[in-house]
């Protein structure tokens, strides 16, 4: 979306939306010479994507000094806590080697 991004994160059983990060670039408080962001998250009631968007619109804006929107829905029937977090691995992988392509 011009100089800044918009990432669509969705997938699984039944794609939705359940949160949505708005990262902005910032310098950063611990060194003013680098770069770090401010984070915002609206979370629909009972979804658990807004530690993911999260991570993944901060770091992106950090890394490319850019504003960074991540809307996140991924529903998988019967998931465990174990597989939530091997899901949201996979997806902050996955998020890094985009970075890395950018």
């Amino acid at each position: 979306m011009g100089a800044d991004y918009c990432l669509v994160i969705t997938g699984g059983d039944r794609p939705h939306l359940g949160a949505v990060a708005l990262s902005t670039p910032r310098p950063s408080l611990a060194d003013p010479q680098k770069i770090s962001a401010s984070t915002s998250v609206l979370t629909l009631v009972g979804h658990k994507e807004d530690d993911v968007a999260k991570k993944i619109a901060h770091q992106f804006a950090a890394k490319l000094d850019r504003h960074v929107v991540v809307a996140c829905g991924v529903h998988l029937d019967g998931i465990t806590k174990n597989e939530l977090a091997v899901m949201e691995q996979m997806l902050e992988e996955l998020a890094e080697q985009l970075l890395q392509n950018l």
